[in-house]
């Protein structure tokens, strides 16, 4: 039952998010200014039940997913998360099970989610100074934190774990050589990732955008790195490993180089909208359909007929024209 859109790209990964909810306030997609006090986050009844969320991953899975990522939100916010994990682990087919996560809750998180079935975690960490990541998470958190996270998921063999550096011009360039030679030899890869436009609230200019080129320049400068293949199609991150062989790192260039021709994701928000592009303005609501007692050929038709016509390519085509689209909130769909 595979089916591709209309660009020929097949369906293969599935990033499940369930909850909209984040203990932090990171600058660049949940800004204090927005997602405060007053804001409304989405009620409990709103969110997709683990049952519900089962459903929709086992139509995408007979439709050609392989690989399912919980996402947020901070997705170790949802309660019973364990118990999710081990109901999808449990889905045949499906060969890369992941979660990404700010770490925060992870150190004492970590063995239970490993029990439960899931296979690894990528842990979003934007410097190793304590000053410049604390402002860029804005609840005063620091970097030990996530590093206990991160030590305690590789005790748990959550591996190879993935640190998601986002890299803001003026804000935290300076911290790439420190993020890059503290996880130099862990077998732990760091991505780089340039600035992305998602959603509305976090104030986006392109001059903030440091290109993937120059980090790249950076790290080739510091350690001396090569090109790396990619490991599977329709991979974001460019591969670079360090020439001494200690391992590896990576830059997703979604701004300044475009892998829209072949992305093979979907996103499932909490409360039951899939969304096939991170930069999209609207999806398709498989809430109502589930709770209005759709049966699974229902809801695979559904599954086929979004993916069928997706025509999305969105960082092909950024430009003056698609300014001030209101794109759904990355805290919405987790990136």
């Amino acid at each position: 039952m595979s089916v591709e859109d209309t660009l020929g790209r097949p369906v293969r990964d599935l990033r499940i998010s369930v909850t909209d909810r984040c203990n932090f306030r990171c600058t660049y997609c949940m800004p204090k200014e927005i997602f405060n006090r007053e804001y409304e986050f989405l009620t409990r009844d709103s969110l997709l039940s683990f049952e519900e969320i089962d459903r929709v991953a086992r139509s995408f899975v007979r439709h050609g997913v392989r690989k399912i990522r919980l996402t947020g939100g901070e997705p170790l916010l949802r309660k019973g998360i364990e118990d999710l994990v081990a109901t999808l682990a449990m889905i045949p087919d499906i060969e890369d099970l992941t979660l990404t996560t700010n770490g925060a809750l992870l150190g004492r998180m970590a063995s239970d989610l490993a029990a439960a079935g899931l296979h690894r975690v990528t842990v979003s960490l934007d410097s190793m100074d304590d000053d410049v990541f604390k402002a860029m998470n804005d609840v005063d958190f620091a970097v030990q934190g996530v590093l206990d996270g991160i030590a305690a998921a590789a005790e748990a063999g959550l591996t190879p774990i993935k640190i998601n550096m986002v890299v803001k011009r003026g804000m935290n360039e300076s911290s790439i050589t420190d993020m890059a030679r503290h996880f130099k030899g862990t077998g732990h890869i760091v991505r780089f990732i340039e600035y992305m436009d998602v959603g509305t609230t976090n104030g986006w200019r392109l001059n903030d955008v440091l290109p993937a080129r120059e980090i790249i320049n950076t790290l080739n400068q510091e350690f001396g790195i090569e090109p790396l293949a990619a490991s599977h199609s329709g991979e974001v991150a460019q591969r670079w490993g360090y020439r001494d062989g200690t391992g590896e790192v990576g830059v997703i260039a979604s701004v300044t180089e475009p892998f829209c021709g072949a992305c093979s994701r979907a996103r499932l928000s909490a409360e039951g909208v899939v969304y096939t592009c991170l930069f999209a303005t609207h999806g398709t609501d498989l809430r109502t359909l589930l709770r209005e007692g759709a049966g699974s050929e229902s809801l695979d038709e559904a599954v086929h007929d979004l993916w069928a016509g997706r025509t999305d390519r969105y960082s092909e085509i950024r430009s003056s024209l698609t300014a001030g689209l209101n794109k759904v909130e990355m805290s919405h769909i987790g990136g």
